[in-house]
């Protein structure tokens, strides 16, 4: 497997459905240079998305592509002269843009026989469009339709000015290039260099409920001026979440940060020596050199001096001392403009006495959620097998919503016998209600010491 081929089967496993989501307008590009692109990125083992040529548009069509570009690391737009006459393009542009804007989502801008200038102001060759645009919304009688039709027509040009600021490849029809070279230096310079180097942290197997308990963090972290420093916190009780929230949060957005680092379960942390290792990581993971402190004040004049000017991500996981935070990130100014610092704890009394911007509870599942994760643990599947549908729900009734309750107990019970699961539910029903402690006691006391170790 090439190592092209390794990032695409990895991103298959996490939150991703596709690599590369592909933008265009079909009578422009779909049977000339971006069916090349498609064909070379699927050559380097990559998972593109393109729609169908003859598609039946329809809302049905329309949300199975939003939920491709949701689904997808890195989208790419092929701007060409005809571009802007599809509502359908300008529509999934705004999607595009808007999975940019709120979940971090990469885009790269291609400009095929167009000039950059007029996508972003809309005139010379989109200028026509969107005089037909314009007379769209003139024909409209309907009040509220004509103001939903000229909001709309906002939004693409809203979304035409973003993506034409973007870095990106601009193919002139005077350019020396073949299509062949300009679509190579695009796919091995640029997407795969970038999805190559994400370096992503694995989330959950099962990766259930993750993008809404993520969507509303991203918003806000990606959200404001670019020179703020943002921090906030997610808290909530052991194994409700809190790391796989701070693990998908980190994928998703740590490629728009050049120094970047997740600092995983400080909570051990205490002694002096302990907080002066924690530095030592963060400073080598932003700096990349391993830094000459012995002490916690070192560390911390060295983070203020060294990162002050520097856009950093910093995820500090499982925090549970004042004293942690205050040797790692004890004061916004000791961040460059743009830097985005997310705790994950159980204590939210001290993310109180921090200098938390925003504080996340983390969420419980909910009934469906908590069913589809115990089935996919104990069955292998996203709903239980036959006859044990209501035997499953009496188990998650158990676990109140809590992800590793139900991925212990759905990790003991996979092969046992119906028999073996019914006696397992009297040991739960014998438990006080409340205490979910003890149903993953029930399930980890009966594990094998190599079980066990693999839940320590």
């Amino acid at each position: 497997m090439t190592a092209h081929e390794a990032s695409s089967s990895s991103s298959s496993k996490s939150l991703w459905n596709y690599d590369v989501f592909l933008s265009f307008r079909g009578e422009d590009t779909r049977k000339g240079f971006t069916g090349h692109l498609h064909a070379t990125l699927k050559d380097r083992g990559y998972q593109a998305y393109m729609d169908e040529d003859g598609l039946n548009r329809g809302e049905e069509i329309k949300e199975e592509l939003f939920r491709a570009i949701e689904g997808s690391r890195i989208s790419v737009i092929v701007f060409s002269k005809g571009y802007a006459d599809s509502s359908w393009c300008l529509d999934e542009l705004v999607k595009i843009m808007e999975c940019r804007s709120k979940l971090g989502r990469h885009v790269l801008p291609i400009f095929y026989h167009v000039d950059p200038s007029h996508v972003r102001k809309q005139d010379g060759d989109l200028l026509k469009a969107f005089q037909m645009h314009k007379k769209g919304i003139s024909k409209v009688k309907d009040g509220k339709k004509h103001e939903a039709k000229r909001e709309r027509v906002k939004q693409w040009r809203k979304a035409l000015t973003e993506a034409a600021n973007l870095s990106g490849h601009h193919l002139q029809i005077t350019d020396n290039r073949s299509e062949a070279d300009f679509i190579r230096i695009i796919v091995d310079e640029n997407i795969c260099e970038w999805l190559t180097s994400t370096n992503e942290l694995h989330v959950a197997n099962y990766p259930v409920g993750i993008d809404s308990r993520i969507q509303d963090i991203i918003t806000y972290l990606s959200s404001g001026g670019s020179n703020d420093v943002r921090m906030v916190g997610i808290w909530g009780m052991g194994g409700v979440g809190k790391t796989t929230v701070a693990k998908a949060i980190y994928n998703q957005i740590h490629p728009m940060f050049q120094f970047k680092s997740f600092l995983a379960d400080v909570r051990d942390a205490t002694s002096k020596h302990d907080l002066v290792d924690l530095q030592k990581k963060l400073i080598y993971d932003i700096l990349k050199k391993k830094p000459g402190i012995s002490c916690v004040d070192e560390g911390i004049v060295m983070i203020e001096q060294q990162f002050r000017h520097k856009r950093v991500l910093v995820i500090i996981d499982n925090i549970d001392e004042v004293e942690q935070l205050d040797a790692i990130a004890g004061n916004h100014d000791w961040f460059g403009p743009g830097s985005r610092i997310i705790l994950t704890t159980r204590d939210e009394h001290l993310l109180k006495q921090g200098k938390v911007h925003n504080i996340y509870p983390a969420q419980k599942f909910n009934e469906r959620e908590a069913l589809e994760l115990f089935s996919w643990h104990a069955f292998g599947n996203s709903c239980p097998n036959k006859g044990y549908l209501e035997l499953s729900k009496n188990v998650i009734s158990y676990c109140g919503g809590l992800p590793l309750a139900l991925k212990v107990l759905g990790s003991f019970l996979v092969e046992r016998t119906m028999a073996e699961w019914k006696s397992q539910l009297d040991k739960l029903e014998r438990t006080p209600d409340g205490k979910i402690i003890k149903p993953l006691r029930i399930s980890f006391d009966e594990l094998d010491d190599k079980q066990k170790a693999i839940f320590l």
